[in-house]
């Protein structure tokens, strides 16, 4: 299995070993484009893996801190109680950049900059850059890759 994520498309498709295209989900990227650096909100490009999944019991829409479930679960209304929140729901897939100095070490190192894929609220739009950094999908989407991919997945983010 691989993962490509393309930012012009906000799309990420998952691969088969044999190459086949067998899921394809809606994304949303940083708002503040592609870029590597630690402080500048971008979604990194490049070659990255799964270090780890975390959340793998975790109920539909559970809310995640410094990836350890809180005890919350998002709705809209308790969403609208903490306006400025970014949400981290239902899984979160850890990305580890592959490319020492682009992705990987020193200010551009993708997994000290918590890059993952992670689920988001249902008020938040699909298909259009918005996150901080991160891969942000539906809840159902990211439960549905969690349970497809392994740790140690190639996943790569494309501009």
């Amino acid at each position: 299995m691989r993962i490509l994520v393309s930012i012009p498309r906000q799309q990420l498709e998952l691969f088969a070993p044999d190459g086949a295209c067998i899921r394809r989900y809606s994304v949303s990227t940083a708002k503040n484009g592609a870029g590597e650096r630690n402080g500048s909100g971008c979604t990194p490009r490049g070659r990255h893996r799964i270090r780890a999944k975390i959340g793998a019991h975790a109920p539909f829409a559970a809310a995640f801190k410094g990836r350890r479930l809180t005890g919350e679960i998002w709705t809209p209304e308790f969403a609208a109680t903490h306006p400025a929140r970014d949400w981290m729901l239902s899984r979160l897939l850890w990305l580890c950049g592959e490319e020492p100095g682009f992705n990987r070490g020193g200010n551009v190192d993708s997994m000290r900059r918590y890059i993952y894929i992670h689920g988001t609220g249902d008020d938040q739009p699909m298909g259009e850059p918005r996150s901080h950094g991160c891969i942000r999908m539906r809840n159902r989407d990211v439960i549905e890759l969690f349970d497809l991919v392994e740790a140690g997945t190639k996943v790569e983010i494309v501009a």
